[in-house]
């Protein structure tokens, strides 16, 4: 039986990612989450992350939400959907890890029907890329490259 034990000085109100960044954790920058309620459109993410020697992980958004501390990834895809509020709910799990790795891993490309960045379409500092939908290889792959390129800076 594991044996739980609370260190001197651990607010217990931390989440799961604070506690293990504490601990040491850092991003994994091989994995990837990708996270959308659609699975074609997980498997074609994924197939086009593996083309740029990345372990790509595929979640739907409420999976994704228990998986994300867990591996801690460097990068994150979400699948916006038709309003980009599909994935909301991994954000803060984002903004958690990022807030305790004290960098901006991982990374977020959201994958979106609307043209724009993250500032034009509302989006704040916890998504670094949009690609548009339909998105073609030649549109996400060099996106994902330069996103993990930067991470291992």
């Amino acid at each position: 039986m594991a044996v739980s034990r609370v260190e001197p000085g651990f607010d217990q109100d931390r989440s799961i990612a604070d506690r293990d960044a504490a601990h040491g954790l850092a991003p994994d920058l091989s994995r990837v989450l990708v996270v959308g309620n659609s699975q074609i459109n997980r498997i074609v993410v994924a197939r086009i992350v593996e083309r740029s020697a990345l372990k790509p992980v595929c979640e739907n958004p409420v999976s994704a939400v228990r998986i994300l501390p867990l591996m801690f990834p460097g990068l994150v895809i979400l699948d916006g959907g038709p309003d980009n509020k599909d994935c909301d709910s991994v954000i803060a799990g984002v903004v958690a890890l990022r807030r305790v790795s004290g960098r901006n891993l991982p990374a977020v490309i959201l994958l979106s029907n609307r043209n724009g960045d993250p500032t034009s379409l509302s989006l704040g500092s916890a998504v670094d890329a949009v690609v548009t939908k339909p998105f073609t290889t030649e549109q996400l792959q060099p996106t994902v490259d330069r996103l993990t390129q930067r991470a291992r800076g």
